[in-house]
């Protein structure tokens, strides 16, 4: 009888490699696998001395997404749980998501890209919930706070019995902030890419930002503008409260260039939108930028970033309800730490298979939990 495995693809890669760290520490005995053996290896045994026994130190395992066969390799048996980071998802995430609904095994992904979320929900998940797989894709920092502070939010709404209409989820990082190479390989991937939101009760597409942006009023001393993108909480959020018809969420990375920015999404939207170049030129951009890959920020470069997140919620006429702001630890940190989590939970834990956010997966309740003992709490 085949025991339980956590498989992380993509262990060798930057997320990869703070995953498998932050899943070493808390003795979850990973799989590492990944395209090279020799690098592989070198990372379970870096990791080995991390691990809190020998029966959990990491084991090893190749795979590579040019062969789809040797990604579903990686599972053994429904109760397994594969976790990967192997990105850009729109370009390399399809056989991980495959194997798992093959397999009815529990998925997990670190990605960030809109279509690829999107896919996740609408395509693969009905499958999934045939074969009995589990889909729990952006499991990290990118889309996890947003859904937590959403919920949260719409759970205050109910214990004052004043109903959301509509929740507003800001992403921003205080301090300084550099991002991977996976990560600038992601965002251009989906440059040219449709976007969506949740709008009057039904998922819509949205083309570009058409210079559209939203403040934050999130104290210390200043408002935080962030720019229209489309997230995982547009899919998820709308099934935990049948009242809420309308869901955004804003990215304010951009400081002062915020507003330039989403001008410059309406731009690249529109260009996306003629035949034959939205495809072609996104997946072109993304190949581009992947050269170079396994790059990112080093400890202390993530020290000086800190995760900041708000939900608000407002009626249908837009008077504002409730307000929830998470605070917690860098990008990069919060994701490995999350995807930790969420594979130890999604393997001792009853999951309803299909496609699910992080609220419907394991419960709010959960979340909040597992989420304060990351450093990621609400402070207001």
């Amino acid at each position: 009888m085949a025991t339980m495995r956590i498989v992380l693809f993509g262990a060798t890669g930057y997320t990869g490699r703070l995953t498998a760290e932050a899943m070493v520490r808390a003795g979850l005995a990973p799989v590492l696998a990944g395209r090279h053996h020799d690098a592989v290896a070198r990372l379970a045994d870096r990791l080995a001395p991390l691990s809190p026994s020998r029966d959990a130190e990491p084991r090893i395992a190749v795979a590579d997404v040019a062969d789809p066969s040797s990604v579903r390799d990686l599972l053994e048996s429904p109760s397994d749980v594969l976790v990967s980071t192997v990105g850009p998802f729109l370009e390399l995430g399809a056989p991980a998501v495959e194997a798992a609904i093959d397999a009815g095994a529990a998925y997990l992904d670190s990605t960030g890209e809109p279509p690829f979320i999107r896919r996740v929900f609408d395509e693969w998940g009905p499958r999934a919930e045939d074969t009995g797989a589990r889909l729990m894709t952006a499991f990290g920092y990118d889309y996890v706070p947003g859904n937590l502070a959403g919920a949260l939010t719409l759970r205050r709404c109910r214990e004052i019995g004043l109903p959301a209409a509509r929740v507003d989820v800001g992403y921003f990082i205080d301090g300084k902030f550099a991002i991977s190479s996976g990560t600038r390989a992601s965002a251009a991937g989906v440059l040219l890419a449709p976007a969506y939101a949740f709008s009057r009760g039904t998922v819509v597409e949205r083309r570009s930002s058409g210079g559209r942006t939203r403040t934050f009023a999130l104290g210390r001393g200043r408002d935080w503008t962030g720019l229209p993108v489309a997230g995982s909480e547009h899919l998820s959020l709308p099934r935990l409260d049948p009242a809420l018809t309308d869901v955004d969420v804003w990215l304010g990375w951009a400081g002062r260039w915020t507003k330039p920015a989403s001008y410059a999404g309406a731009a690249l939207g529109t260009l996306a939108a003629i035949p034959g170049i939205g495809s072609g030129a996104s997946g072109w951009v993304s190949r581009r930028a992947a050269r170079t890959t396994g790059v990112g920020p080093d400890a202390a470069a993530r020290s000086s970033a800190r995760t900041i997140v708000q939900a608000d919620a407002s009626d249908a006429v837009g008077r504002a309800l409730a307000s929830v702001r998470l605070e917690g630890p860098s990008p990069y940190d919060l994701t490995a730490d999350l995807l930790a989590w969420g594979a130890a939970m999604a393997s001792t834990h009853t999951v309803a298979p299909g496609a699910r956010g992080p609220v419907d997966a394991f419960g709010l309740e959960a979340l909040e939990r597992g989420c304060s003992d990351m450093g990621l709490v609400a402070v207001t």
